[in-house]
């Protein structure tokens, strides 16, 4: 039986990083697997560290990562990923915005696939954010062929020896473009379900942020060259 890592990054959630702790464990003993949860503080300003480490106190098989400054979304995810010891890595956002009850729908649709990777059926966002993934989804389809319909969706499992073949550099909003690509590449493969995405009701969102996108569209030129690079020396050994 295959078991589970549970990797929830976080940045000021202090509103919400409780509620969907609790709501991860309730699931995730539910599931009948082998599992741990790691909730990464990447750097938070608030209460977020202090809420984790009380959670420390009363939820089973939790762990907390802390570090700062802040490293970014794909930092914050590669310090979960490097936390996790079980053969499946899942990662789902603190914020409240899924439900971690689908982990199932990821589950079952494993079978044949390496990466499960969830797509928004109804995405509960602003209009420029719904904007800039069109744009940003076209722009990596043309670079890289077609990955998956929602590549940014935080609601993905995939199993863990793929982080033994495909190198991850980005710690910004490229990190899903770079794992998905990386590991298309190889050969993984990659399969879709439909999850529910939940309006916001506390905190606020980053990925909006002009220096983010900005910064994103940089990294993903530097990619492309740097995995034909990688490619094209994995073939000559």
């Amino acid at each position: 039986m295959n078991s589970l890592s549970i990797v929830l990054p976080a940045y000021n959630e202090e509103q919400n990083v409780a509620r969907t702790v609790e709501h991860v464990s309730t699931v995730a003993q539910d599931l009948g697997l082998d599992y741990e949860i790691i909730l990464v503080n990447d750097g938070s300003a608030d209460r977020t560290g202090e809420i984790g480490r009380q959670l420390e106190q009363r939820i089973p098989n939790f762990r907390l990562v802390e570090h700062y400054p802040n490293r970014g979304y794909g930092g914050a995810l590669k310090a979960g990923f490097a936390a996790a010891s079980k053969d499946l890595i899942a990662f789902f956002p603190a914020d409240g915005q899924f439900d971690f009850n689908e982990i199932r729908l990821l589950l079952d649709r494993l079978d044949g696939a390496d990466i499960v990777s969830g797509y928004r059926s109804r995405r509960r966002d602003p209009l420029i954010r719904k904007l800039n993934a069109l744009g940003w989804n076209t722009l990596v389809r043309l670079l890289f062929g077609y990955l998956c319909r929602d590549i940014d969706c935080g609601f993905k499992l995939f199993r863990r020896e793929i982080l033994d073949h495909v190198h991850i550099e980005s710690d910004g909003a490229m990190i899903d473009t770079e794992f998905l690509a990386g590991a298309k590449a190889r050969g993984y493969r990659i399969a879709e379900v439909p999850v529910t995405h939940l309006p916001r009701t506390a905190g606020e969102a980053t990925g909006a942020n002009p220096k983010v996108i900005l910064k994103a569209f940089r990294d993903l030129v530097r990619f492309r060259r740097r995995l034909s690079r990688e490619l094209r020396s994995e073939k000559k050994r």
